[in-house]
């Protein structure tokens, strides 16, 4: 819950309500599940007695949930719910849910109310405290009330867990049977392509990775007499002896020698000049990405006994800059 819980709250802007059912064991228990819910990012955690609970096992879970909030200086809100009304009896959801008030909870919220009479005595208790109703559609026990309804009774923070979940159903459905009988959907129940990526974020994720595109030349630098000189990257690496016998490897005496990578752009201009010894090629396409593929052993190969300054390759990349790879 909480792994998931994060990726929500990470992709909304709105506040995030999160079932931590009944904390998942004992109070040291209901502990660890509210400080993982607030590390999370939830705005609020539901906490629940189940079916043999004890008074004194609820509301000391309760008050372990407050003392976690506390000790992580969170304001996160918790709400205490009790399903004890169809457990037990309306009048012991009552002396709980005053129980879960005096032990410092946010927002009150007994399951499963059978009347509207029932809901506005729950609303009548510590009546400064918000309350919570949950219009289970079609399933529950709690008779289905408008918001504009149950704001006058007294409710606070309302949920219907299924009226979305619905609806996204039943459209799919119809869509699916449309097409299957061979039409398409009506325009007008399909948002547009550009609605779709405003909806999913596109448009921002856009808007964002244009502030961090880059070109593929080297931009150059001021030097402190105000000219502009273009950037040098040199690798420096330090001198190895390898004894009498010459130094050992792949490119044997080759491994003293220096590739030398010139890039001149279509105008002209010195892009990178780069220096690379011979026995550290690994990786020279990460550096210069156009010699990926290049089979830069063969050509070193076929320079042995060269002098300095040899040109191994010369051609032109996709961006039609010329590279140069010279043998020093």
């Amino acid at each position: 819950m909480v792994d998931q819980g994060r990726q929500i709250t990470e992709a909304v802007t709105i506040p995030v309500i999160g079932d931590g059912d009944n904390g998942y064991g004992n109070a040291m228990s209901v502990k660890r599940t509210v400080k993982g819910f607030i590390k999370a990012g939830f705005a609020g955690i539901i906490l629940e007695d189940q079916k043999g609970d004890s008074r004194d096992e609820t509301v000391m879970r309760i008050k372990a949930a407050i003392d976690a909030r506390k000790e992580s200086g969170s304001d996160i809100v918790i709400i205490a719910r009790t399903d004890s009304r169809q457990a037990i009896s309306l009048e012991e959801s009552f002396w709980r849910s005053r129980a879960f008030a005096d032990a410092g909870v946010d927002v009150l919220f007994i399951d499963a109310l059978s009347s509207k009479e029932e809901m506005k005595a729950l609303c009548e208790i510590t009546p400064l405290l918000p309350k919570m109703a949950n219009m289970l559609e079609g399933g529950g026990k709690t008779p289905i009330l408008n918001p504009i309804e149950l704001e006058e009774i007294g409710f606070k923070l309302l949920s219907y867990p299924i009226s979305l979940i619905g609806v996204f159903i039943r459209a799919m459905q119809d869509a699916l049977t449309t097409l299957i009988g061979g039409r398409m959907p009506p325009p007008g129940s399909l948002p547009s392509f550009d609605e779709i990526k405003e909806t999913l974020g596109f448009n921002t994720y856009y808007e964002d990775e244009e502030r961090f595109i880059t070109t593929t030349s080297q931009p150059p630098f001021q030097r402190d007499d105000g000219e502009e000189q273009e950037l040098v990257v040199e690798v420096v690496t330090p001198e190895v002896y390898y004894g009498s016998d010459g130094p050992k490897g792949p490119f044997g005496g080759m491994w003293s020698r220096t590739l030398r990578v010139e890039i001149t752009g279509q105008d002209g201009s010195e892009k990178l000049e780069l220096w690379i010894p011979v026995g550290f090629l690994e990786g020279i396409s990460n550096l210069v990405p156009a010699l990926g593929g290049v089979n830069i052993k063969e050509l070193l190969d076929n320079a042995t006994g060269e002098l300095g300054g040899k040109l191994l390759l010369d051609f032109d990349d996709t961006m039609g800059d010329m590279i140069q790879l010279f043998l020093d």
